[in-house]
């Protein structure tokens, strides 16, 4: 067995004061994930990792890339047969979280998911790739399948099906707007004293902000 008890790092490239703070998390997600974007050395800082409770009862992590934030939420894209969208119509209780490790920071998110209008989704599925909309109709996401082969046999026969034409979006794909009960943002700090302000949307629909012990 591996000891992993001397893995150490010291956290001292920013801190996150009250004086900093704006009265709405999403304008703090916002000079969060652009200054992430500015600092470099995260390949997608758009992408977080959404938990959910599975039909199962146990809850599952897994990781998507957020394609759409502002002040109703977050919104990302997903088959809903699959194992994720079959969870979250049962249960939309969803936890987002974002991992920065370059600047040393992280994103929590609490909330409660619903599908996007058609528009929303339709408009998204016509900006992607050929490629990726085919792959979107293709895969049984989820699903138990035979091979490998098994999709790129289907993925050339649509290829062949569509070419030269406008491919639709499927009915059971599109997207998900996570409007957000709770937003906590951790900034790692000396010591192990990092950090860690959390935003809970409150009855009025203001936010009430509370620092939390590391």
């Amino acid at each position: 067995m591996k000891d992993l008890g001397n893995y150490r790092k010291s956290y001292d490239k920013s801190e996150l004061l009250e004086s900093q703070l704006p009265e709405d998390p999403i304008n703090l997600f916002h000079r969060w994930f652009h200054e992430t974007e500015d600092f470099g050395g995260v390949d997608e800082v758009n992408a977080m990792t959404v938990a959910s409770i599975g039909l199962d009862g146990y809850p599952k992590s897994r990781v998507v890339l957020l394609k759409k934030f502002n002040e109703e939420g977050f919104i990302f894209y997903t088959n809903y047969n699959s194992e994720k969208g079959r969870a979250l119509e049962v249960n939309p209780q969803v936890c987002l979280s974002f991992f920065w490790p370059s600047i040393e920071r992280q994103v929590i998110i609490k909330g409660n998911a619903e599908k996007t209008s058609e528009i929303v989704s339709d408009n998204y599925f016509d900006s992607r790739p050929d490629g990726s909309k085919l792959g979107a109709i293709v895969s049984p996401q989820s699903e138990v399948i035979p091979s490998r082969t098994f999709l790129e046999d289907n993925l050339r026969q649509l290829e062949k099906e569509f070419e030269g034409q406008n491919i639709p979006r499927p009915g059971h794909w599109g997207g998900y707007l996570v409007r957000p009960v709770s937003v906590e943002f951790w900034q790692g700090r000396p010591n192990r004293l990092h950090d860690r302000i959390r935003y809970t949307l409150l009855s009025d629909y203001t936010w009430q902000i509370d620092r939390l012990a590391p």
